[in-house]
């Protein structure tokens, strides 16, 4: 069985530029959260390592630096304007295409997007939500879903097995 993460960016400072908003100091303490989770065997790293589609927005970039690179939570970065919903609506749905595109089919996935895109792409894959996230995707959270070895990534019915949602 591989996998898929579903990251949530971490908290972002307000502005008028949408896409050149960085990490806030919450988001940056929630970075660090989440690389603690990812360089542990009982956290996010034991579904690694991954490839790892990140929205080209400044604060999913700056997540995706924080968090995860450098680890071995993370094999290979792919960058994507596709993927960021400020220019246009991003569905979940939106958000399969690029991923199964970069899918290796030999190692888990890994995606660093934006809400509502996470939230809908969740609710797309799997109909075992925890019921704290069914309306709610908090910054920084990630959800991790089962992929079949021998399939892409893509639409179907996917078991959630892990969830992981930084200390408030």
């Amino acid at each position: 069985m591989r996998f898929l993460t579903i990251v949530r960016h971490c908290d972002a400072t307000p502005g008028v530029d949408d896409y050149a908003r960085t990490l806030s100091a919450t988001g940056r303490t929630q970075a660090e959260w989440l690389r603690q989770s990812a360089l542990s065997l009982e956290g996010l790293g034991q579904f690694g390592p991954t490839t790892c589609l990140v929205s080209s927005a400044a604060r999913t970039r700056e997540t995706y630096a924080l968090a995860f690179a450098g680890t071995p939570f993370v094999r290979s970065l792919q960058p994507s304007e596709l993927i960021y919903n400020g220019h246009r609506e991003v569905s979940g749905l939106d958000l399969l295409a690029p991923l199964a595109e970069i899918d290796p089919v030999t190692e888990s996935l890994c995606v660093i997007a934006h809400n509502p895109s996470v939230l809908e792409l969740v609710h797309e894959l799997s109909d075992d939500v925890p019921d704290a996230f069914i309306d709610n995707y908090p910054v920084g959270a990630a959800y991790v879903v089962e992929i079949p070895d021998d399939r892409t990534i893509g639409r179907g019915r996917h078991r959630v097995v892990a969830t992981f949602c930084p200390p408030a």
